[in-house]
């Protein structure tokens, strides 16, 4: 039988470790620092750090603020029994919230160490529009996006100061944070297995200020994977 790891066998050796390194995060919830995946999966330190460090820009592996990685948010996508996506569940409401606004609005998800947008809905009308695409890469510690995101998650010792009343508030308004002009209100979405919030962006400030109670309403329509069972 040709070994696994023999170059003529066709596979790669990258990914089986790789895959090695996230079975092992699987049977660790409470996570595991590097020393501890090299132990385990036999590999040498700097090849389970570079395979965390892939894992975790990708959203396979998550980083928590004393160095341990854990299985991250691209995982659940995976698996087919979870019930709704959180961006299944997300978008019907973000397209209502973009119409009923007349701005965009998108759900930002951590991935790895930025707020990375990964559903965008465009309002009806050809007014002024700050453009999302989709994949668009923000900032965590500042911006509605990333603070939001932050916010939907437990208390982490790096976050801003700020996130914790946002937290509170259960909604975050910025004003020319990540780009001129621009104004955003933001709410977090807690209890999925990534951090996410709903953000509308508009050039409007007094839009912005409005959209408050719907956007809130919208994070409330979206709830938690508890509600869509």
């Amino acid at each position: 039988m040709t070994p696994p790891n023999d170059p003529e066998s066709g596979g790669s050796q990258t990914l089986e470790r790789g895959l090695a390194v996230l079975v092992e995060l699987s049977r660790h919830p409470d996570g595991l620092n590097t020393s501890q995946v090299a132990a385990a999966t036999g590999l040498h330190r700097s090849v389970a750090h570079r395979l965390l460090v892939s894992l975790h820009r990708t959203g396979f592996a998550a980083r928590d603020d004393e160095g341990r990685y854990a299985v991250g948010p691209a995982v659940p996508g995976l698996i087919g029994d979870t019930g709704p996506s959180l961006r299944t569940v997300a978008e019907p409401v973000l397209h209502r919230l973009a119409r009923r606004l007349d701005a965009t609005a998108s759900l930002v998800e951590a991935i790895g160490t930025a707020a990375v947008t990964t559903v965008v809905a465009e309002p009806p009308t050809d007014g002024p529009l700050f453009w999302y695409r989709k994949g668009s890469r923000d900032p965590l510690d500042h911006g509605s996006g990333g603070l939001a995101t932050l916010a939907s998650g437990p208390p982490r010792a790096s976050e801003p100061d700020r996130v914790q009343a946002i937290r509170e508030a259960g909604y975050v308004i910025t004003h020319g944070e990540v780009n001129v002009g621009a104004h955003g209100v933001a709410a977090p979405l807690p209890g999925w297995p990534v951090r996410a919030a709903i953000n509308v962006v508009t050039s409007d400030p007094d839009l912005a200020e409005r959209a408050v109670p719907h956007v809130r309403e919208a994070a409330a329509a979206i709830g938690t994977p508890n509600d869509h069972h």
